[in-house]
């Protein structure tokens, strides 16, 4: 059965493999990047305001924190109730070149066992969930030199 993959947020990632870049907007006037993000008006509040462009973002970075989620979330969070909780690890990864931090669930296999601040990270895709008719993809953290 053959289901259809869709972005669990549009327009945040595009592409896939080496190609997969998470997807932030650039203010014309003062440089700023914002993830998710923004298509109305520059959030800087120093700026007067420039034109927002779809900007991709670094596919590299250094773990700045991380935290394993032991609790089964409330919904929309989709898990099926009938299954015993599985803990899923979440890491916030500073991407140098835009100076920001980027939170994502860490991909299949990495633990916080496996994790230290300051270990390079690499973005890849992922999927949160799938349903009968849908694979529901977003992005997910791994070390580099990792394989999926």
């Amino acid at each position: 059965m053959s289901r259809t993959r869709t972005p669990v947020v549009a327009n945040w990632f595009t592409g896939e493999g080496e190609g997969f870049r998470l997807l932030g907007t650039r203010c014309s006037a003062c440089a700023a990047v914002f993830f998710p993000r923004e298509d109305v008006h520059c959030r800087n509040p120093g700026c007067g305001g420039g034109e927002l462009a779809e900007a991709p973002l670094s596919r590299r970075g250094l773990v700045w924190s991380y935290t394993d989620g032991r609790y089964r979330p409330p919904e929309p969070y989709v898990s099926d109730p009938e299954l015993p909780w599985r803990p899923y690890t979440l890491i916030a990864v500073e991407l140098e070149a835009e100076r920001m931090v980027v939170l994502g669930q860490a991909a299949p296999g990495v633990h916080v066992d496996d994790l230290e601040v300051g270990m390079e990270m690499e973005v890849v895709p992922g999927v949160l969930h799938e349903d009968g008719e849908t694979t529901w993809t977003t992005w997910h953290w791994r070390p580099v030199g990792v394989s999926a």
